[in-house]
């Protein structure tokens, strides 16, 4: 008896230390998190950790180069929470991959701009010349868009968020309009007339909003549309340290680091 109680002890001990391995504890005081560089990772290294330590807890700040891994590894239980997209990105994500991640906040917005090192102004565009957009489904509709908002393509009526260089009707001086990965647009720069640039990849590659040869409007679909979330699975939305992450993410001491450090790069929408 006493020998079979302590197999069962020991067992049980081991489940126990097993669950605590793979994220399920209740209890656990470490947030796991996924974040793209800048500003998402400079947020939560600069302002976030020192906040939630406050509160008891351990943040854990894994960065990714790329729009994709977050969510797998969100997905696969080794993160607790992603923190580099916009909430149209993760409907097309869960769409195209057969996910269910979910938004647990609204934290930033990061205006969408034009660059260029060789032109000033749309004017300038010469028949022919080639324009840099994201080649993922929402980022690039939010180029076109950009676009046309200035004047230099027109889009089918009913393409609106879903928008592809297909539903362009009306290209006045037959630019070619390339796809590429979101990361490698600044990258891009100097071999193309214009890219359309995401904020964060901008700032990251040293960028300024005042450069841009255009910029989305503050009241544009866009801004309502694209603010930078908080991504999370569904068991674990309402979680204590899922509540803390976003109470910190969303204090007055993030929102004047945003002011002050992006300078309307990166814009708090709480």
């Amino acid at each position: 008896m006493k020998k079979g109680l302590k197999l069962l002890l020991s067992a049980a001990f081991a489940l126990s230390i097993a669950g605590c391995a793979n994220g399920s504890s209740n209890d656990d005081k470490t947030i796991k998190i996924g974040a793209t560089a800048i500003p998402h990772a400079e947020i939560l290294n600069d302002v976030v950790k020192d906040e939630l330590e406050k509160e008891g807890y351990t943040l854990e700040v894994t960065e990714f180069t790329d729009y994709v891994t977050p969510n797998t590894s969100l997905e696969d239980g080794d993160l607790d929470a992603n923190y580099f997209q916009h909430k149209p990105y993760l409907d097309d994500y869960n769409k195209n991959n057969s996910t269910d991640l979910v938004s647990a906040a609204a934290i930033h917005y990061e205006p969408f701009g034009l660059y260029s090192t060789t032109i000033k102004s749309l004017d300038e565009l010469k028949d022919g010349d080639k324009i840099a957009v994201p080649n993922d489904a929402t980022n690039e509709a939010r180029a076109l868009l950009l676009l046309q908002d200035n004047g230099v393509i027109k889009l089918k009526k009913d393409a609106s968020l879903s928008a592809t260089k297909n539903d362009i009707v009306e290209n006045p001086k037959n630019l070619d309009i390339t796809e590429i990965e979101a990361a490698q647009l600044p990258r891009s720069i100097n071999n193309v007339a214009i890219a359309a640039i995401n904020g964060n990849y901008a700032v990251e590659a040293g960028l300024k909003v005042s450069d841009a040869i255009a910029v989305e409007a503050k009241d544009s679909l866009a801004a309502e549309t694209y603010a930078n979330i908080v991504a999370v699975r569904p068991d674990n939305k309402d979680s204590e340290k899922i509540k803390a992450l976003v109470s910190a993410l969303q204090s007055d001491k993030v929102k004047s680091f945003i002011d002050e450090k992006y300078q309307g790069a990166v814009v708090a929408v709480f």
